[in-house]
């Protein structure tokens, strides 16, 4: 099977968890600039999953160039990458309305680490399907950046218990060694063309 349907799919099921995370954002009752004060837990808790969403959507779209088929576990995983993703609206509103509480912190965390989780099987099936000599056989051979990432994550959480300003920071810290599309993926294409 190609990837086309799931590709799709996937755009626009990340569209909507977009859409139901800015949702979350209420017009205050007031038009001056203090009315907008309350809105801020709000409004950075749903920047920093709009990045995370974004991150996600340009990873898994660099990761699907270099995947040519996919079979009935492909698509499953996916599903379960997209199942974690879409409790990042959920989450996000409950962190923001309650300011960063640890409890809030704590569960973000696990969503964080189970959406990286979830890409992480997704690209251990892609490979196993293709196999290891294919295009993202060769692009996936060096995890190093999961590694940390699962690491980051697990500490986030025990963190957040404690200090959840501490357990963010680590987690836009993860997100900020992912920003910019994976790039093994990348070189590996970039070489398959010359």
């Amino acid at each position: 099977m190609t990837t086309n349907r799931l590709e799709a799919f996937s755009d626009g099921v990340l569209a909507i968890i977009i859409t139901i995370m800015v949702l979350e954002l209420k017009v205050p009752h007031g038009s001056d600039f203090e009315a907008l004060q309350p809105l801020i837990p709000k409004f950075l808790s749903y920047l920093f999953s709009f990045i995370y969403v974004g991150i996600y959507w340009n990873n898994h779209h660099h990761l699907f160039q270099a995947i040519e088929k996919v079979n009935g576990k492909v698509l499953l995983a996916n599903l379960g990458l997209l199942f974690w993703l879409s409790l990042l609206p959920f989450v996000t509103g409950w962190m923001g309305e309650n300011h960063f509480d640890n409890h809030t912190v704590v569960l973000y965390g696990v969503v964080l680490f189970m959406c990286a989780l979830a890409f992480l099987l997704l690209e251990k099936l892609a490979v196993k399907h293709e196999g290891h000599e294919s295009k993202i056989g060769k692009a996936l051979s060096n995890s190093w950046k999961e590694r940390i990432s699962t690491f980051g994550y697990f500490s986030g959480i025990i963190l957040a218990f404690f200090y959840p300003i501490v357990s963010l920071v680590i987690f836009y810290g993860i997100a900020i060694l992912w920003i910019m599309p994976d790039s093994r993926i990348e070189n590996t294409l970039n070489q398959k063309s010359d």
